[in-house]
């Protein structure tokens, strides 16, 4: 059932709502950049970019183009969808055996042995050079221009940064460039990247050639030879970004859309498929009955998460099988409505046939994109290589080192991410475009806000500001077992007390909490009128606005 606006409304943000364009990211500057792209003949697409290199600037634990890139494209002119897996693969010396020789049982989570190719650059010339109208230099230049004259690191970032100081103190430029005075700045400080500033301008002028071919690339591969790294000039030269065909599962009328694998967006797909057995509607939002269930749906997923999702280009990824109606079925009779599941294996789909960033821009003539990007953990590796002016990404964190398991590390090999943007569609058009930010907790999040949309009704905005649960203890795609104890449910306030006494007598572990719930950004195409709903959660720094 859709939003009845006349209802009482559970927020206290207004869903903001204009006629022509729309940009939603988690801090103003960067939403505003996108907006003056739209503002100036740009497309939605050309925006993004905009957006997202000034979320390098402003967020730059985040996000940035020492990262990865994944993003859905709607294409209006053609009705088509598009996906891109800008993500990047491992260096060709890496191996297990160089580590087994080390002595290391997992890959360090310091240094720059946890480094692969960053693909975000690439991935802005692939969507760039395929729909994009304006000019590089053109969509760069906000990013350019907070970098070189500085910005006001806002509440929600200033908090995030200095819980990653600790990272960045040990390597000598990227305190330079991170912790001025030596240390983060704080919220309304005025902070300035102007290193960043002129790679921008050689990525304006230099295209991503320049990134992968020349300057930049010479300089990450001469820092990782003199600390110990593996990745290398011919690492950078062999990268390719991928278009990958997006995947859905229908769920109650709406199709929802996602990227598969090496990605964990179909983890959310199987929640919907799970949960569309059960009449959410009619046991309550928040209610005990329908948390348990939503709960149970996510350990099922991720059980297969842990086992089957992994680079594709490895292994074969049964995403067909998966994300089949009669697997969710059998998966579904293993949730006991009594107890809460504690040992919680993989199912079998093949019985039947054998601190990230998002933003989301949709433009006047309704192109649309939904686009996430991240340096996994906060800062990334923390390692800012020579004068460059941004981090590196840890990815490479995620392979394992068994080389029996699907996400086994090998030469070349894209990791699993946990990065994913999302789409609704309806009647084979563009409804809502979102995403929600936050390592393991994305699926789980993505499914709570389309059953808050489409279970209860609610608004584009009420849908991100209620509260929800996150359940860690799953099982790793890195190889690390489940917690048998079923691991950990937290539960952000706004979910009542007896809810969460209910939740123990059905033996889930509980907790209380007030972070790691994400932060959700999303526009929804009104079906009626065409008018845009935006929404901005304030779990972020973020807003959204149109014009």
């Amino acid at each position: 059932m859709l939003y009845n606006p006349d209802a009482y409304r559970g927020s206290r943000r207004s869903v903001v709502m204009t006629p022509r364009g729309m940009v939603a990211t988690s801090q103003p500057l960067a939403a505003e950049a996108g907006l003056d792209v739209l503002k100036a003949g740009g497309n939605a697409i050309d925006a993004a970019i905009a957006v997202n290199a000034t979320l390098g600037v402003v967020e730059p634990m985040s996000c940035g183009i020492g990262g990865d890139l994944f993003a859905i494209v709607w294409q209006a002119s053609t009705g088509k969808m598009f996906g891109l897996n800008a993500s990047g693969r491992s260096p060709a010396k890496a191996s297990i055996a160089y580590f087994s020789e080390r002595g290391m049982s997992c890959i360090p989570d310091t240094g720059p042995l946890q480094w692969s190719v960053p693909g975000c650059v690439d991935g802005w010339s692939k969507l760039h050079e395929t729909f994009g109208v304006l000019p590089l230099s053109r969509i760069l230049e906000p990013a350019v221009y907070y970098a070189e004259h500085g910005f006001p690191v806002s509440d929600i970032i200033a908090r995030d940064w200095a819980g990653g100081a600790s990272l960045l103190a040990p390597w000598p430029d990227s305190a330079r460039v991170f912790l001025p005075d030596g240390k983060a700045p704080r919220a309304g400080a005025v902070f300035r990247n102007p290193e960043l500033a002129t790679t921008y301008r050689q990525i304006a002028t230099g295209g991503r050639d320049v990134f992968y071919l020349g300057d930049i690339a010479e300089r990450i591969d001469a820092f990782s030879r003199g600390h110990g790294g593996l990745l290398a000039l011919q690492d950078f030269a062999d990268h390719v970004s991928t278009w990958d065909r997006p995947v859905s599962v229908n769920y109650r009328g709406y199709d929802v859309w996602e990227l598969p694998p090496n990605g964990q967006g179909i983890a959310a797909l199987q929640m919907l498929n799970i949960l569309e057995g059960f009449e959410l509607s009619s046991t309550g939002h928040n209610s005990v009955e329908t948390l348990h269930r939503q709960i149970e749906a996510k350990k099922l997923a991720y059980a297969d998460r842990a086992v089957y999702y992994a680079d594709p280009a490895f292994s074969d990824v049964p995403v067909e099988a998966l994300l089949s109606k009669a697997y969710a079925e059998r998966q579904r009779a293993r949730i006991d409505p009594r107890r809460a599941l504690c040992d919680v294996p993989p199912g079998n789909p093949l019985l039947e046939h054998s601190d990230t960033a998002y933003m989301t821009v949709v433009d006047a003539e309704r192109n649309v994109v939904s686009l996430i990007q991240s340096l996994y953990r906060g800062f990334g590796s923390g390692i800012v290589p020579g004068g460059v002016g941004f981090p590196l990404q840890n990815r490479g964190v995620s392979f394992s080192l068994d080389p029996a398991h699907r996400n086994a590390l090998a030469p070349g090999k894209r990791p699993f991410h946990t990065i994913i943007p999302a789409m609704v569609t309806q009647n084979e058009r563009p409804f809502i475009s979102f995403g929600l930010m936050g390592g393991a907790m994305q699926p789980q999040g993505h499914t709570q806000v389309l059953c808050n949309l489409i279970d209860f009704g609610m608004d584009i905005q009420e849908a991100g500001d209620a509260a929800r649960f996150n359940h860690s203890g799953s099982a790793e795609p890195t190889g690390t077992p489940m917690d048998l104890g079923g691991g950990t449910v937290a539960l952000e306030p706004g979910i009542p007390t007896d809810v969460a006494h209910g939740l123990v007598d059905l033996g889930h572990q509980v907790v209380q909490s007030v972070h790691g719930f994400g932060g959700y950004q999303a526009i929804l195409i009104d079906p009626d009128t065409g008018m845009l709903h935006g929404a901005s959660e304030p779990r972020k720094d973020g807003c959204a606005i149109g014009y």
